[in-house]
């Protein structure tokens, strides 16, 4: 496979500007992804971040259900596989019992192990610029944009994927409308047992007992590292638990939940506890010539609800295979371009579906109110039901979810 140059930061006296179809900002999972699909498909890029190696973050650690669809579709299904710990079968339990079981292929690997697969999926006429941007302006026909090295980029569209810094949309204009603050809590660590031996599980998945401990889900899933284990709460990230979650993971883990035990046995919790809060936010004023927004620089999500990775993918596939392609058959990058693809029919249905879902689970994890207390029950209930009829007719409910469906 054929390396992306690596262009370096040159001193001022040295400044040259760089010409390109398309320059993107940001270099984590949607600025790499979508520069090594559109450098695939024929167009000059340029991908500029401020890193040269995306350092460890407790971001996105597992591909999984139409993710993977998307990345087969995309061509980088097996660059996937040769990194990814492969899994296939998932136990579901609550209160010490099993609720059913998830089958599908998963991918299980570090967030910079998944940012690090993409940059090498450029191949060798793209160009990647450690920098850093510290101005961008736009218009109908090219963007300029100056980097902090005094090097100058210019392009004929511009795509932000700057998560969820937003210094350089607002002076674009853009700004962030806070749609709920500190909606989430996610931690990441890895457990190990003490002589090492494997657990008796792939994966599994245990599920919060009360309302008022707002825990949602812990996911127990393989990396090349180990079992990894990322925990999903809605509390006040102030409260003191959140700190006993930091120093004394594994006695605050089981006393949360006690069902797991049995399943974990003797175990401890390896390396670094990692935790992030997360607000739900959504991009204003994002409308402009010569410029998008991509994954989080459009919208966060809620990290428990399992659709940041889904919502990124639509952002990338959508632009990067039906969109910018075509815009630069023809002049121009006006408004009415960049407004086709914040109209595309999937990236809305993705972005509605991922807030819905942030709401739903945020309710049916920690509402304490009676409807959402007997809507708890049922979920749990009708999902325990379903798995115990497949087990008893194998097949069965997905031959009439498919008939519902056709």
């Amino acid at each position: 496979m054929m390396v992306n140059k690596v262009i370096q930061p040159i001193a001022e006296e040295g400044c040259e500007t760089i010409a390109t179809d398309v320059a993107i900002v940001g270099g984590g999972l949607a600025g790499s992804l979508a520069a090594a699909v559109l450098a695939r498909a024929g167009c000059q890029v340029v991908l500029i971040d401020k890193r040269a190696v995306y350092p460890e973050e407790f971001r996105v650690e597992k591909i999984a259900g139409r993710q993977v669809d998307v990345f087969r579709r995309l061509g980088f299904i097996r660059e996937l596989e040769a990194i990814a710990c492969v899994y296939d079968r998932v136990i579901n339990i609550r209160e010490g019992r099993v609720v059913d079981v998830s089958a599908g292929q998963t991918y299980g690997l570090p967030y910079a192990d998944l940012v690090a697969l993409a940059r090498r999926l450029m191949p060798g006429h793209s160009g990647f610029i450690v920098d850093q941007v510290t101005a961008v302006s736009c218009s109908d026909d090219v963007q300029h944009l100056v980097l902090a090295s005094g090097k100058r980029v210019t392009a004929r569209l511009v795509v932000l994927a700057t998560g969820m810094a937003g210094a350089l949309g607002y002076g674009l204009g853009i700004t962030r409308r806070i749609l709920a603050e500190r909606h989430s809590v996610s931690f990441g660590f890895t457990i190990a047992r003490p002589d090492s031996s494997p657990f008796e599980f792939e994966a599994l998945t245990c599920y919060g007992e009360r309302a008022i401990d707002g825990v949602d889900y812990l996911s127990l899933f393989p990396v090349r590292a180990g079992m990894r284990a990322n925990l999903f709460m809605f509390r006040d990230p102030t409260d003191p638990i959140m700190r006993e979650l930091r120093r004394e993971t594994r006695s605050t883990l089981l006393r949360f939940m006690p069902g797991l035990q049995s399943y974990l046995g003797d175990f401890s919790v390896i390396g670094q506890v990692q935790n992030w809060v997360m607000d739900l936010s959504a991009a204003e004023g994002h409308l402009q010539p010569g410029v998008v927004l991509i994954g989080d620089a459009f919208q966060t999500n809620c990290p428990a609800a399992g659709t940041g990775v889904s919502r990124l993918l639509v952002d990338v596939e959508r632009l990067c295979t039906e969109y910018v392609p075509r815009w630069l058959e023809t002049s121009g990058m006006g408004k009415e371009k960049i407004s086709e693809f914040y109209s595309d029919p999937d990236k809305i249905a993705a972005d509605q579906h991922s807030l819905q879902m942030a709401r739903f689970r945020q309710a049916l994890t920690s509402s304490s109110d009676i409807r959402w207390n007997v809507r708890r029950r049922v979920h749990f209930l009708r999902r325990n039901i379903t798995h115990r009829v497949d087990g008893i007719r194998p097949g069965w409910i997905a031959r009439v979810r498919g008939a519902l469906r056709a």
